[in-house]
């Protein structure tokens, strides 16, 4: 199945393995919540079912903190949404705290340290240009 679209995350490069994948987890909710990606449910040969996933590939990338605010700062002007993760949701605990933290910054201050995108591929490959892949 081809898509006009393409999902990327891109994390921070110094983060532990928990923080990375707690990371991924809360940035492809984003996208996964609002941008009807989501497919049907699953369903095995005993008749249970399991929930639903994405319908589309999502590639996860690793990147420096500098590279992170260059990818939210070029995407401002891209026909692209995206969803962000902050050092300082390490430290809260609910979405209305979260929602606070970010809003104490200026785009140029936020501590990004994971950035999900889906957009156009053209723009989105143009975003994710020299970042790796996750190893």
């Amino acid at each position: 199945m081809s898509f006009d679209t393409k999902i990327k995350i891109a994390i921070s490069n110094d983060l532990a393995s928990w923080q990375e994948l707690n990371v991924t987890a809360f940035l492809i909710s984003g996208i996964a919540g609002t941008q009807n990606i989501i497919g049907q449910p699953y369903i095995d040969k005993s008749e249970n079912t399991y929930l639903p996933m994405s319908q589309q590939p999502i590639m996860i990338h690793t990147a420096t903190r500098e590279q992170l605010q260059t990818i939210l700062q070029k995407s401002i002007s891209k026909d692209v949404v995206v969803t962000i993760y902050t050092e300082e949701l390490f430290t809260t605990y609910n979405d209305e705290d979260n929602r606070k933290s970010i809003s104490q910054f200026t785009t140029e201050q936020l501590n990004i340290v994971g950035i999900g995108v889906r957009g156009k591929k053209s723009h989105v490959d143009k975003l994710f240009k020299g970042i790796e892949l996750h190893p």
